[in-house]
């Protein structure tokens, strides 16, 4: 691919268009490599490298650059001399006993990679996010989810009010509810989480039929909790149960 046309893969509707997103820094193609050990799709990984950093190609197809092209491809202002050009991943089929976390209008690329992160961590998860949600391939997301953007099977584009066809059971975490702790938290097959400032539609909840769950907190004067430690706390509920 020309270095134009990798400077573009920086905005989103150019990364729909080409079909490819960029990987930055050492440790992300190191965990590239290892998942498209698992991942032929994956195996189409072509990387760009200057010189001295050919090693890291391993399997892939290398391109030695110089330090200037380097600097035009990169988005980060101190480039680690390896990018890699990965194709978008299409979400595989839902395994046997997977969770899906719904994420409403999810607007922080670091929130999202960090939930990416933790799911990645728990496993048996996948990420389906709302219509107007950061893109996952935003290079902040894929910075922030450590390589497990290449582990946890990620939807686009999924409307909340698809989720009433597609699962049976439903729930939603508010500010108000039932404990986590509560028998039978983990009997659902969707836990769906609202946008960092907003929360969740209340005129579109009523069709899901979800039953509501919070993360009980103390009296402190703080009127919500981060979204991706919400996330987190749900999973780790799930994985203890």
């Amino acid at each position: 691919m020309k270095l134009e046309d990798l400077r573009k893969l920086h905005q989103k509707k150019y990364r729909q268009e080409l079909g490819y997103f960029l990987v930055e820094g050492e440790h992300l193609v190191l965990e590239l490599r290892k998942a498209a050990l698992a991942n032929p799709h994956l195996r189409r990984c072509e990387l760009y490298v200057t010189r001295g950093r050919e090693h890291l190609a391993a399997d892939f197809t290398a391109h030695v650059v110089s330090e200037a092209q380097m600097a035009r491809i990169s988005e980060t202002k101190t480039p680690q001399g390896v990018v890699a050009l990965a194709p978008l991943l299409p979400a595989p089929a839902p395994r046997a006993g997977e969770r899906a976390i719904y994420l409403y209008e999810v607007q922080d690329p670091g929130n999202l990679g960090t939930i990416l992160r933790t799911l990645a961590w728990f496993g048996r998860f996948r990420c389906l996010l709302s219509p107007g949600s950061v893109d996952p391939y935003n290079s902040k997301a894929v910075r922030a989810s450590m390589g497990a953007i290449f582990h946890v099977p990620v939807e686009t584009e999924v409307p909340l009010h698809s989720l009433k066809s597609r699962f049976a059971r439903i729930a939603c975490l508010a500010m108000r509810g039932e404990s986590l702790s509560s028998l039978g938290f983990d009997a659902f097959e969707c836990y769906v989480f609202g946008n960092e400032a907003r929360g969740l539609p209340q005129n579109e909840l009523s069709p899901l039929e979800g039953r509501e769950f919070t993360v009980p907190g103390s009296a402190a004067p703080i009127d919500s909790l981060n979204l991706a430690s919400a996330v987190a706390m749900c999973a780790y509920e799930l994985n203890r149960k």
